[in-house]
């Protein structure tokens, strides 16, 4: 695992792109683990794949979502409750695995 340098996060496709690729690749699984389904894809590709993840300080990460997330939802019936918890749900696996994947703490 490469050291974190919060300095380097501010370039984080330059210098952490594999350890981004990991922490959401594995979130994804949690959540395709425990909702399946279309949802979960629809959310990693529609809404995800234009999120923005940052570093807060202290081991902390913050999951930046482009404007109107659930807007963006196409091809799932699903209701604007159901999809905003899910969603929220997956923002917070992610932040736990950047967590992870930085070695700020063990993924729960």
């Amino acid at each position: 695992m490469t050291e974190f340098d919060p300095e380097k996060f501010e370039d984080k496709y330059e210098h952490y792109f594999p350890e981004l690729q990991r922490a959401y690749k594995q979130a994804f699984e949690t959540m395709h683990g425990e909702f399946g389904g279309d949802l979960v894809h629809a959310i990693d590709q529609q809404i995800l794949a234009e999120s923005e993840p940052f570093y807060e300080g202290d081991g902390d990460f913050r999951v930046e979502l482009p404007e109107n997330p659930t807007e963006r939802l196409t091809g799932v019936v699903v209701d604007d409750e159901k999809a905003e918890a899910v969603l929220d749900r997956f923002v917070a696996e992610i932040e736990t695995e950047l967590r992870s994947v930085f070695g700020f703490e063990s993924a729960d």
